[in-house]
């Protein structure tokens, strides 16, 4: 394998591996390293079915069923469908996906360790790929917070809530999305989650608060807490984290769910299709001894 990094806050491309075929443990090892160094990894030019994407997938961890359960691909319920076209007047897949900053699976107990993400149709116009994928670097946002907001926010915590997110997307016009059944609502209740944590993989501090899903800060005034949220929010903003990866079919594309939190770009139209297969890995390994 060779692995290119971006040179920018985040990514990197991987290349002379073939994904379709079981990947070696010296490989498996290399991979999840350049996972937590650049957060955002790309292999082109893939050419991959769904079993070998959710085989891939579970080299690193359990593979979750999204609560939701809208789309997914025939006999894997852990492969997602992401998709704007429709058949018969049908959509075979979620239409806005990711669109708004968060960070995935932030909303539960068990949070997730990475997104995998395989393009099978991009939309292009005029020579442009459309879609962008968009990131922010939680390594480099934590280092650059001022030490009195450190300070403050040492040992606290947030609340993340799946509906805030979920919420907002159905106030959107056009959105597939109908209200959550109180079962869905049972299966992921408001979770607290550390401010402040150590990633898995790098053993450094990251800022694990994300505006898709934090609700508030636990045990504080909620004029404080608010105020205090969107410090956060904005301060992810600085453009020294940001990085956005430009699609082309046959990527797939992993992402580090623990050290970034990232936004979809809908800058494409219905008659603009595109296609992705999604699977979520949740963090359930000791990725520090594995990647020792």
């Amino acid at each position: 394998m060779e692995i290119k990094p971006s040179g920018e806050a985040l990514g990197a491309s991987i290349t002379g591996i073939d994904l379709a075929q079981p990947v070696s443990e010296a490989d498996f090892k290399t991979i999840l390293r350049a996972l937590g160094e650049h957060g955002v990894i790309s292999f082109p030019r893939q050419r991959i079915e769904t079993g070998d994407l959710a085989r891939f997938g579970r080299m690193f961890g359990e593979l979750e069923i999204n609560v939701a359960n809208l789309f997914h691909e025939p006999d894997h319920p852990e492969v997602m469908v992401l998709s704007n076209i429709k058949q018969d007047g049908k959509a075979i897949g979620l239409g806005d996906a990711g669109q708004g900053w968060h960070t995935d699976m932030s909303y539960s107990k068990d949070i997730a360790l990475a997104n995998v993400l395989y393009a099978v149709k991009v939309p292009v116009r005029d020579g442009r790929p459309r879609g962008d994928t968009q990131f922010r670097n939680m390594h480099a946002a934590y280092a650059a917070l001022p030490e009195d907001i450190k300070t403050r926010l040492k040992g606290r915590t947030a609340t993340h809530d799946f509906i805030k997110f979920w919420d907002m997307m159905r106030a959107r016009p056009g959105t597939q999305r109908g209200p959550l059944t109180p079962e869905q609502r049972r299966q992921k209740p408001p979770v607290s989650q550390p401010i402040f944590q150590t990633h898995p993989i790098t053993g450094r501090t990251i800022l694990y608060c994300n505006p898709g899903y934090a609700m508030h800060i636990d045990g504080m005034e909620k004029a404080e807490s608010d105020r205090l949220l969107e410090d956060l929010f904005k301060h992810q903003e600085d453009p020294r984290f940001f990085y956005a990866h430009k699609w082309s079919e046959g990527d797939v594309l992993m992402w580090d769910n623990i050290g970034t939190v990232h936004n979809a770009v809908p800058d494409y139209g219905p008659h603009e299709p595109r296609y992705m297969r999604r699977i979520q890995v949740m963090a359930t390994k000791d990725y520090a001894r594995l990647a020792a």
